[in-house]
């Protein structure tokens, strides 16, 4: 874990001067990739997008009663089935399969209530929750290195990647020599110096800005109920399930605090916010990543900060189009710039994560943890494929989850001298459910 000194904490107050900079640098930082792009390509309105993102943010908080600082944004694993259901059934139809989306969410989250949290331990070890951590953070290496050199153009862009090259010194330098508030500030600092010089190089198209209404409406659209759509968009919630575990163990080690017994009201708060966007018209949310790596760096963990993201978000995707398409021009290689250190850091905690808890790859055992889980999903994710099973994609995150924590369940533990020892995580799995179902039977009989 890290160290809590110099650290602004979950629960810690700030003042109005401090907190509205920082909610701006993860606004800044989510925007656009997080909110703007996944919903144009799903066909839904970017501005209520970036509305239900607050919205949703403010959903999370309170079911998590503020005890978990994490920011929702556009979950980009919608995007096929939404087209899918969308080219057949509508939008509205298409709608329907993300309300489904937060209906599994908390069935999952009650499952979860109802059986406790002990499992968590033995199924996700430092050695699981340590490589699917990795792979978080190196599997979106490609996505970021991809918006440096090519500036979302699908092509090299020189001009773009040096823009992205000097965006990125900046947020290293910023975070590395600043003292005082600048340091936890490095990002927002770093994407300014970086939108500077693409404005002083003619990379900025101030068009849309000037053709958005200072004044609106957000946009309602509100779904129908449509079968195929809740069978085809519904099991989609299992990989955003994985996501948000593996995104909140990141946010665990990051802050030092164990969120285990706050897994329910965390799935719960992911999936109403869900419901509530799917029925507005907005997309399926998830965590971001660009906002995890954030606190990492600026090791600001108040949710009072998550709060004010959310308030302007809100008015911005909802109320005022023009300011929320001023922030939609800030070039996707500034983005990238900083996305380079914020996935880094991500991966970073990972490995700081495996370090820690003196995991020894000494063991044949956490070798193959290891090598099952990180080579399948880092390199799914860095190509930007799946595996098709019908009408599911098997995502690279998701089987390297499955491969890791299987690993860990089947494979015997070692003794000192290197030999098969000892019961199986699985075995131990086993134990604890046969202890929640003898629980569950007494209370029953009560």
């Amino acid at each position: 874990m890290q160290p809590k000194q110099d650290v602004i904490g979950v629960s810690d107050k700030l003042s109005l001067g401090k907190a509205i900079p920082l909610s701006l640098q993860h606004l800044m930082a989510f925007v656009g990739g997080g909110a703007i792009l996944p919903a144009v390509l799903m066909g839904l309105d970017p501005a209520l997008a970036i509305m239900c993102t607050g919205l949703g943010t403010i959903i999370y908080l309170i079911c998590t009663k503020n005890k978990i600082p994490s920011y929702f944004g556009v979950s980009f694993s919608f995007i096929t089935p939404m087209a899918v259901i969308t080219a057949v059934s509508g939008i509205q139809a298409a709608l329907c399969g993300i309300v489904a989306v937060g209906v599994v969410f908390a069935i999952v989250a009650g499952i979860v209530k109802l059986v406790g949290t002990k499992w968590i331990d033995v199924v996700l070890p430092p050695a699981v929750s340590g490589c699917i951590i990795v792979v978080i953070g190196v599997g979106l290496s490609a996505t970021a290195v991809d918006m440096v050199l090519n500036n979302g153009t699908g092509e090299f862009d020189g001009l773009g990647c040096l823009v992205a090259f000097v965006t990125f010194l900046a947020a290293v330098a910023f975070s590395s020599f600043c003292k005082g508030f600048l340091k936890t500030i490095p990002i927002l600092l770093a994407i300014i110096v970086g939108y500077v010089v693409a404005f002083a190089c003619g990379m900025i198209d101030f068009s849309p800005v000037s053709e958005a209404a200072w004044i609106g409406l957000p946009n309602i659209t509100l779904p129908v109920f449509d079968l195929n759509a809740i069978l085809v968009i519904g099991p989609i919630a299992f990989v955003v399930i994985v996501e948000h575990i593996g995104h909140l163990l990141v946010v665990s080690n990051i802050t030092g605090e164990n969120y285990n017994d706050k897994l329910a009201a965390s799935l719960l708060g992911n999936g109403l916010g869900t419901a509530v966007s799917g029925f507005l018209g907005g997309p399926a949310l998830t965590s971001i990543a660009e906002n995890i790596g954030i606190m990492g760096v600026s090791r600001v963990y108040s949710t009072r900060v998550f709060w004010y993201t959310a308030g302007f978000a809100l008015v911005l995707g909802g109320f005022c189009p023009k300011l929320a398409m001023l922030i939609n021009t800030i070039p996707t290689c500034v983005l990238g710039g900083v996305s380079l250190m914020l996935f880094g850091l991500i991966a970073g905690n990972g490995l700081s994560l495996l370090v820690d808890s003196k995991v020894d790859f000494s063991k044949n055992r956490n070798l193959m943890i290891a090598a099952g889980s990180l080579i399948p999903g880092i390199g799914m994710m860095t190509m930007g494929v799946s595996i098709p099973l019908g009408s599911f994609n098997l995502p690279g995150l998701l089987l390297a989850s499955i491969l890791a924590v299987v690993f860990n369940l089947v494979l015997p533990k070692e003794d000192e001298a290197g030999d098969a020892a000892g019961e199986t995580a699985g075995e131990a799995v086993r134990k604890v459910a046969g202890k929640v179902a003898d629980r569950a039977a007494s209370e029953t009989t009560r």
